[in-house]
This record gives structure tokens, C-alpha cells and sequence, in this order.
């Protein structure tokens, strides 16, 4: 996009551009979503930056009317299969929290140096800023959600000090944790649901139109008992699970009914889906919701695809039908290709025999899904024997940072593991927008967009869901 373009989407307070770009404004120090309700700077004042991160490392400050650190990611990096895109989704996973900038680029395979330079180069910021970034967005939220003391909360969000806790938030809110918090709407009227033990609120934010039936339906049909469970009539559904994190355990639910489009005028808002999570540790929030985004498919840009699919005679009466369906991935990789292989009911035997059972049991959510160290010893023999010891070793990788091409090699290669199913585990594990199964017939002016083309007419009953 040039400047005209960009200047337009302010100018007009345009949704669509929300994640794709960054505004900020010289005179007043704040930085913007593209469709912040606030009055339209001059053009001369304003300066236009990547991601959040590099606007905050030019000195600016988050807006605290459309709160540019909550918007969708950029679909971009989903579609990307390159090295900036696949470090973007590792450091959202929250790897430099973990195991540092050293940790991410060994994952990509580059020199810290390497993937310093390039991040900069198109981003506007390396991976330090970009994961600072992330961390005070979950210490906002921390902050304005829960009780948990100040000092926890810095922690729990990867800072590796108070001082830095505070600085940060200082630096990119322009208030302390302090009056962070007193300022969150509602503050005098919170109650016990606010407490940890309640679990923490969310809005997961989505952009543009959002089919949730369709999502809902599929999570539904899969459902694996004791793992997972939806509740409720279509419509009004609750989505719960359990999650395996780097620091514990969660559990999870999603509600069906989608939050109101965010006031302030402009084109296509999008909305949110209301969620709330229970961490045994709160320092896997960052983790958990990006998990979260990946399963509902919340940062797709559905604008693109819609217009894309739309242009098609085949699908334009589906896509009118359904505007805004989306492509749901997974919570975990492993847990999904393992799922996929071996069908649901199968999964649900394997949670029953070999699942770990919950300290804190919800309800009838009461296992994590078992481990693929653990079903590579427990059913060494075929096609799951294979794919589960290729997990656990790392022969087949399929994080957030893993390279979508080699996976499907790898996974190909093993013993069992047919062309169809290794389609099937790259659209839901490793979440590729653009993949058509072995044999059916697509044409190429629906790339890059083949795995939602197939959702629609998997959808509309016209092809098989595998």
C-alpha cells in the first residue's frame, strides 16, 4: 500500500486495513488503528509504521480509544510461509519468554544476527520489541481483568523485572500498571467473577464478518470427550477444552455468540468472541490466547478471501451465503495430526487409555489429550506408532515456526500416512490457507485461498469433511 492508500483508510476509519498498518500521529505522540473513532489527523502529521512495536520504538504511544495493541494480527503472516512470517507466529506463541532470541532463531534455523536483520528490515522492529509488545498487551489485560497483584502479573507476562514491567508499561500506555488498572471500564463494580479463580475474561477480537455456526458445528462433530465439549443450542453455543501449556494446564470456553461490532463509526468494525480462560499459571495467558486465535481462525482476513472465492461462478452463491467462514486450525499441532490420522472416535479411546488426568477436573472436561512420547510407547505398531515417535523426536515438526513444505515431506515419508490425510494435518496443524487434497479438482484462481474454497463446499454438503 502507498501513502494514499493508507491515508484513505484513516481518512474513511476503515476496518479492513485494522492489523495490516499502523498510523501515528507527530503532534500528539499516539499511535492508531486504521480505524480509531478519533478525528482524522492532517496528512502531514501523520507517520505509518508495520507493526505496533516499531511504532512504539519511534516513541509513541498507544491510543487509548481503539487500543491498536488489541487488533487482529495480520493475516499476512498466516499466508507467508517464509522466515519473518514463521518467526511472527513462534514469538505470538511466546517463544523469546521461554527460551529467548537465541531459542527462535535456532528454531528457523538462522543466526540471531539473521533474523535481528530481517525482522527490522520489514517490520521496523527485531524480535525483542516485537515480543515487549506482546508482553504489555497481556499485562494490560492482567491488569484490567484480574485481581492478581501488580508484582505477579509482571512475571506473568514475561517481564524479567518490575522495573522493567513498569517502564514498559509507562512507555507504551503513557499511565502506570497502577492507573492502567483503574482506568478499565467497570473497575467499581467488579466482583468475585474477576478473581483467578473465576478465570480471566477475554474479547478475542476478529475483523470483519465472522460465520461462528460453521466453526461451532465442526468443533461439535469433532469433539473428543473428556478433552473437549460444546454445550448449548446452535447459536448460543460454549466451546470448552482442556490445554496443555509450557508452564501447566488451562482450560478454555468460547462463546458462540459474537460480541457487538466496536462503536466509533467506520467500514466493517468486525467484532469479538467472548472467551475466558483458567490457567493453573498465568504466565501461559499469551500462549493460551494466541492458541486460541489459531483454532478459531480470528486473525484471517476475510475481506480477501471473501472477494477472491466471491469472483468465482462455483462458489459466489456459497461465499454470499456464508460471508466471513473461516478455516479453523489448532489449539495443538501434534494433539491435531494425531486426531487427524486416526479419526475421532479413535482419539477419544486414546484419551480414555493413555490421557493425563487434570488435577482440577471441570466438569466433564477432565483429560489433557496424551502426549506423542507417550503413544509412541504405548502403540508403537502402524501408522500411528509412526507419526506419533516422528512427533516426539522431532522428525516431523509442525510448531508455529515450522516450515509447511518440510513438514508435509516429513510426514509423507512416514509408514501408513497417506497424501490425503498429510493435506488434511497441513491445513488443521500447521493452519495453511492455501491447500487442496490429492485428487480433488481445484483451479488455481482460488490460491491462495484453496483450504477455505473447500470449507465452503465442505459446508454446503458438497464434498466430504475428511
Amino acid at each position: 500500500m502507498d501513502e494514499d492508500t493508507r491515508y484513505e483508510a484513516v481518512r474513511s476509519r476503515d476496518g479492513r486495513f485494522d492489523g495490516r498498518f499502523f498510523f501515528a500521529v507527530e503532534t500528539t505522540g499516539i499511535y492508531c488503528r486504521p480505524s480509531c473513532p478519533a478525528v482524522t489527523p492532517k496528512r502531514h502529521h501523520v507517520r505509518y509504521f508495520a507493526t505496533a512495536a516499531a511504532a512504539q520504538g519511534a516513541g509513541f504511544r498507544a491510543c487509548r480509544r481503539c487500543r491498536p495493541d488489541a487488533v487482529p494480527g495480520s493475516a499476512e503472516w498466516n499466508v507467508r510461509a517464509d522466515v519473518v512470517a514463521r518467526a511472527v507466529r513462534l514469538i505470538a506463541d511466546g517463544v523469546i519468554d521461554r527460551e529467548g532470541v537465541a531459542g527462535l532463531a535456532a528454531r528457523l534455523g538462522y543466526s540471531a544476527r539473521q533474523v535481528q536483520r530481517q525482522l527490522t528490515a520489514e517490520l521496523g522492529a527485531g524480535p525483542l520489541a516485537l515480543a515487549r509488545t506482546q508482553r504489555a498487551h497481556t499485562a494490560r489485560v492482567l491488569l484490567q481483568t484480574t485481581r492478581l497483584p501488580v508484582t505477579e502479573i509482571a512475571f506473568a507476562a514475561g517481564f524479567a523485572s518490575v522495573r522493567q514491567f513498569n517502564d514498559t508499561i509507562r512507555a507504551v500506555y503513557a499511565m502506570t500498571p497502577s492507573a492502567l488498572r483503574a482506568a478499565a471500564p467497570g473497575t467499581r463494580h467488579r466482583d468475585a467473577a474477576t478473581t483467578p479463580a473465576a478465570g480471566i475474561p477475554l474479547r478475542l477480537a476478529h475483523r470483519g464478518p465472522y460465520h461462528s455456526g460453521a466453526v461451532f458445528d465442526l468443533l461439535q462433530r469433532e469433539a473428543v470427550p473428556a478433552v473437549e465439549e460444546v454445550t448449548g443450542v446452535p447459536g448460543r453455543r460454549t466451546y470448552r477444552r482442556t490445554l496443555r501449556l509450557p508452564h501447566g494446564t488451562g482450560i478454555a470456553a468460547v462463546d458462540e455468540r459474537p460480541g457487538a461490532p466496536r462503536a466509533g463509526g467506520g467500514t466493517h468494525p468486525g467484532g469479538w468472541l467472548e472467551a475466558r480462560l483458567h490457567l493453573t499459571d498465568p504466565r501461559d495467558l499469551t500462549t493460551a490466547v494466541q492458541r486460541l486465535r489459531r483454532l478459531f481462525d480470528l486473525d484471517a482476513d476475510p475481506y480477501a478471501v471473501d472477494e477472491r472465492l466471491g469472483a468465482d461462478p462455483r462458489l459466489a452463491p456459497l461465499v454470499a451465503a456464508r460471508p466471513g467462514l473461516r478455516s479453523p486450525g489448532a489449539v495443538d499441532p501434534d494433539e491435531a495430526a494425531i486426531r487427524t490420522l486416526v479419526g475421532p472416535a479413535a482419539a477419544g479411546e486414546l484419551v480414555r487409555r493413555y490421557g493425563k488426568a487434570l488435577d482440577a477436573p471441570s466438569g466433564s472436561l477432565t483429560h489433557l489429550f496424551p502426549e506423542p512420547a507417550v503413544l509412541a510407547e504405548a502403540e508403537p505398531a502402524g501408522a500411528l506408532g509412526a507419526l506419533a515417535a516422528a512427533l516426539a523426536d522431532g522428525t516431523v515438526r509442525l510448531d508455529p515456526g515450522a516450515d509447511r513444505d518440510a513438514a508435509h515431506r516429513a510426514l509423507l515419508a512416514l509408514p501408513g500416512l497417506d497424501a490425503a490425510t498429510a493435506a488434511a494435518i497441513r491445513v488443521r496443524a500447521l493452519g495453511d490457507p492455501d491447500v487442496a487434497p490429492p485428487g480433488t479438482p481445484v483451479p488455481d484462481s482460488w490460491r491462495p485461498w484453496r483450504s477455505y474454497a473447500l470449507d465452503h463446499l465442505r459446508t454446503a454438503g458438497e464434498l466430504e469433511f475428511p
